[in-house]
């Protein structure tokens, strides 16, 4: 798989992402759910600590495509939701932290929602990858 970075501007490559990405040579593609900060069970973790909730979904995602034979490496395009925008983004850190020795930035959108499917839960983060 190829990946060619596309960004007419590089206000976003500062903040950690591509306006978009032209992938050729794929052969597989894995849609994930929205992963959050929750244990093995799907019991709730970290209340009220969103560095620790971003920590975990990204283990989660991590987690998930492992199982599926990939890694943040093969991610094209994540999505972003959280309860509290500025809170998030002042923990963006821990994605360049866990994607940037992937070399990868994968186009992104966060958006805010005033709640998540499990109260407590602060933020999720969902991709789409690639092989």
């Amino acid at each position: 798989m190829e990946r060619k970075a596309v960004n007419p501007w590089d206000w976003s490559i500062k903040l950690g992402y591509n306006q978009a990405e032209i992938i050729t040579g794929a052969s597989r593609q894995v849609i994930c759910a929205g992963q959050t900060s929750v244990d093995s069970e799907g019991a709730p973790q970290h209340p009220g600590d969103m560095r620790a909730q971003v920590g975990l979904a990204i283990d989660n995602l991590e987690a998930v495509l492992k199982e599926a034979g990939m890694d943040l490496s093969n991610v094209v395009r994540l999505g972003v939701y959280a309860t509290d925008v500025d809170e998030a983004l002042k923990n963006f850190d821990l994605l360049g932290v866990r994607f940037g020795p992937h070399q990868v930035a994968p186009p992104m959108t966060l958006l805010g929602v005033t709640r998540l499917a499990i109260p407590g839960l602060l933020f999720e983060i969902e991709a789409t990858a690639l092989a």
